[in-house]
C-alpha cells in the first residue's frame, strides 16, 4: 500500500500540461506547411522572369522584411508590410480586395551581399519560407518567390533606399 501512495503522490506532483491556447494552433501550422511545400517549390523564379513578372501593373512585389530594413533599402516598387504585421486586415488593405492577384516576394536571402541592410539569416528560418506559408494561409494562393541570389549593388537590380 505505501507503494501505491508514493506512486499517487508522485502523479499528482508531476508537472500537468498547460491548457491549449484555442488562438495558437501548431498542428495546423504543420499541416499547412506540409501543404504549401509543392506549391512553393513550383514558384521558384530566376530573377528575370521575377523581375518581368514585377513589372506587370496588376503584380504586387512585396517585401515582408521590417520597415527599418525596407526603408535601408529594397528592390524599386516594393510595398512593405513586415511579416510581424501580417492578418487578414492588414494583408486585404495591402494586397487589395483579389485574392487571386499575383504577389511577389523576396527576402534577406535572395541577396549576396551579407551586410545591412540584407544581413544572411539562418537558411531554414528565411524569411521568404515564413512569407510564403502566411500568404497562402492567409488565402492568397498566387504568390512567387525570387529563387535566385543576387547582388543588390549590381544596377539591373534596382535597388533603391527609401528617403529619410
Amino acid at each position: 500500500m505505501p507503494l501505491l501512495l508514493t506512486a499517487f503522490a508522485l502523479t499528482l506532483a508531476m508537472p500537468q500540461d498547460p491548457p491549449a491556447n484555442p488562438q495558437i494552433d501548431y498542428a495546423g501550422f504543420s499541416a499547412l506547411t506540409r501543404d504549401v511545400r509543392g506549391l512553393r517549390a513550383k514558384r521558384l523564379l530566376p530573377f528575370a522572369r521575377f523581375q518581368a513578372m514585377a513589372a506587370r501593373k496588376d503584380a504586387l512585389l512585396l517585401d515582408a522584411r521590417s520597415k527599418d530594413a525596407f526603408a535601408r533599402g529594397h528592390i524599386a516598387g516594393a510595398v512593405n508590410l513586415p511579416l510581424t504585421d501580417f492578418t487578414a486586415e492588414s494583408l486585404a488593405a495591402v494586397i487589395g480586395p483579389n485574392r487571386d492577384r499575383q504577389v511577389l516576394i523576396y527576402c534577406n536571402n535572395n541577396f549576396s551581399n551579407h551586410r545591412p541592410p540584407v544581413p544572411l539569416k539562418s537558411a531554414p528560418l528565411a524569411l521568404n519560407i515564413q512569407t510564403f506559408i502566411n500568404l497562402v494561409g492567409y488565402g492568397y494562393a498566387n504568390v512567387w518567390e525570387l529563387g535566385e541570389v543576387v547582388d543588390y549593388d549590381d544596377p539591373g537590380v534596382g535597388w533603391v533606399t527609401s528617403p529619410a
